[in-house]
């Protein structure tokens, strides 16, 4: 002990126990200093995500109380998660609105009472993800810059989704002589002057308060309401009842469609999950390292634990996590008060019939205008990848979201085979070889 004290040596390595420092897991859920910050940023998060959520919501075709309880589990799974495995540090859990086209799609296609069974394979396929860390596969199957002109097609589809709620009126305002009468024409200048007001106080605080848009908005619609007649939300008080995720068709062409359906959300899932986490990397308060694969794990449990209630599935939004970052967050006890707020709205959901349309149209059309835009980012890729972004983006509105990214997917195998080989003179054999070599585990 004496010669402990007085050897620099062994007094150095003394310090430098990692004992001595609280453990990372528990680091990444709580601590005892930040918990004013982490309460502080959950309360105005969880606010400002309500509103986008039940847009998200609307868009998916989904009951709002079931995409709101979905935002709430998977806020909880996060920070149990981050207790033992910490993926992010602030990163904020969710539904999000690049996957809410599909999720209608899955609607329209196999039936809602199908969909929580098409979560739960969904999820299973994300829990091989996981386990076998095979992210790295499907990133490079599919470039960036295809999921970036993906999206920009989801981001169309979601503004003009929206765009008729910016001029819809009550019934008895409608006029059986001409769509376009005073009233509706009001409501469209209401809603263009709410647009512009978001935006100019988006730009103005989207690097220190980016909450602030949100709140005004929805406080002054709020106000407006009071004194004009205008669409509000209607929210179905539809029961949470657990159930287990069992399907309804035997077709096996179902059987095939639903597979093909379930990879390719459980793809672009852990996708938009991986470019999130570089994200949200970059804006830790305290440049921490995210480990994405402990996300994942986080999202199959989520989306697992939500189809036994006939939830949707979820990621770390962009959006929310920056909120929470610039609102104060510094662990993830933050996304544990979101989920306290979320869950308020969800055992009293009349409140939500508080807001007017035209408001969650305002939040849901900037949000597909967010994700057009993503579209510059692609330049620097290069023209081909620019040209096949917005193919891709195409297509995807035009076709779907599922046959789009095929197509452009095919398209972009083909353009490179005649590259190589057309141009290059490489034989067929050896650029399909070159090409699986990529997915060797000893490929650099």
């Amino acid at each position: 002990m004496i010669a402990s004290r007085h050897d620099p040596g062994i007094a150095s390595k003394t310090k430098k126990r990692p004992a001595l420092a609280p453990p990372r897991s528990i680091s990444a859920a709580f601590q005892w200093k930040y918990l004013a910050r982490d309460l502080q940023a959950g309360i105005i998060t969880g606010a400002m995500a309500i509103p986008l959520s039940v847009g998200i919501v609307l868009m998916s075709e989904y009951p709002i109380k079931v995409g709101l309880a979905t935002v709430a589990f998977a806020c909880f799974i996060g920070w149990i998660v981050a207790l033992f495995r910490p993926g992010n540090f602030i990163g904020v859990p969710g539904i999000a609105a690049g996957l809410s086209p599909v999720l209608a799609l899955g609607v329209a296609r196999f039936g809602i009472e199908n969909m929580a069974f098409v979560i739960f394979l969904t999820a299973t396929m994300q829990a091989l993800i996981w386990k076998f860390n095979w992210q790295r596969y499907i990133l490079l199957a599919v470039p960036a810059y295809l999921v970036e002109g993906l999206l920009a097609g989801v981001g169309l589809k979601i503004a003009l989704k929206f765009l008729t709620f910016t001029y819809e009126i009550p019934v008895e305002q409608e006029s059986t002589d001409a769509f376009w009468n005073g009233e509706r024409l009001r409501m469209a200048l209401i809603s263009l002057m709410a647009f512009a007001m978001f935006v100019y106080l988006f730009s103005k605080f989207k690097d220190t308060k980016p909450a602030v848009p949100y709140f005004l908005l929805i406080g002054a619609s709020v106000a407006l309401a009071q004194f004009l007649p205008v669409p509000m939300l209607h929210v179905d008080d539809v029961p949470l009842d657990f159930f287990p995720p069992i399907p309804q068709f035997s077709s096996a062409l179902t059987w095939v469609s639903v597979l093909g359906f379930a990879a390719m959300l459980a793809a672009v899932n852990v996708i938009e999950q991986v470019m999130s986490n570089a994200a949200i990397e970059k804006i830790d308060p305290l440049g921490r390292k995210c480990n994405t694969n402990n996300s994942l794990l986080a999202i199959w449990i989520a989306n697992m634990g939500s189809s036994f209630f006939g939830g949707m599935t979820n990621l770390d939004g962009l959006a929310k996590s920056t909120t929470n970052k610039l609102a104060g967050a510094m662990t993830k006890f933050s996304v544990f008060i979101i989920g306290l707020v979320v869950t308020f709205f969800v055992m009293n959901s009349q409140y939500l019939e508080y807001l007017p349309k035209f408001s969650l149209a305002v939040i849901m059309i900037f949000s597909g205008w967010k994700m057009i835009s993503r579209l510059w980012y692609v330049a620097h890729h290069g023209h081909y990848a620019m040209l096949l972004a917005i193919f891709c983006g195409l297509l995807v509105y035009q076709v779907g979201i599922f046959e789009g990214l095929l197509i452009a997917m095919a398209m972009h195998g083909l353009v490179n085979y005649l590259v190589f080989h057309r141009a290059g003179g490489i034989p067929g054999k050896v650029i399909i070889k070159k090409y699986l070599k990529k997915f060797s585990s000893d490929y650099d």
